[in-house]
């Protein structure tokens, strides 16, 4: 977030809802339906994309009229939406890769040391 978008959430955002990441989401409007007014988010700690949920996101891209304040799942399979960990200490990887959390442990060994 830059000091512009806070000078222009303070003087023209009109709350419009949390999601349960925290992140904050404003309009311009005090029609929080409006087509024609702008809509954006506030992040809660690091500025990253992937986490603002889909329900979130089509409301900002004016996918959708109303916002999903009291979001609820439509069908059991669905999953809560969870951020991209690519990058980090909890992203995915493979038992076969180095930086398995299986093969992170220093303390075993796969060979045996050769003595001539």
């Amino acid at each position: 977030m830059s000091l512009g978008t806070l000078i222009y959430t303070w003087f023209f955002g009109n709350f419009v809802g949390s999601d349960e990441l925290s992140n904050k989401y404003y309009c311009n409007s005090k029609d929080f339906q409006d087509k024609k007014s702008k809509r954006w988010v506030i992040f809660y700690g690091k500025v990253e994309a992937t986490k603002i949920p889909p329900h979130w996101h089509a409301w900002l891209h004016k996918s959708i009229e109303s916002p999903p304040i009291n979001y609820k799942h439509k069908y059991e399979w669905q999953k809560d939406h969870q951020p991209n960990v690519t990058g980090t200490i909890d992203a995915y990887h493979p038992t076969t890769q180095p930086f398995s959390k299986s093969k992170l442990n220093l303390d075993e060994k796969e060979y045996e040391k050769w003595n001539p």
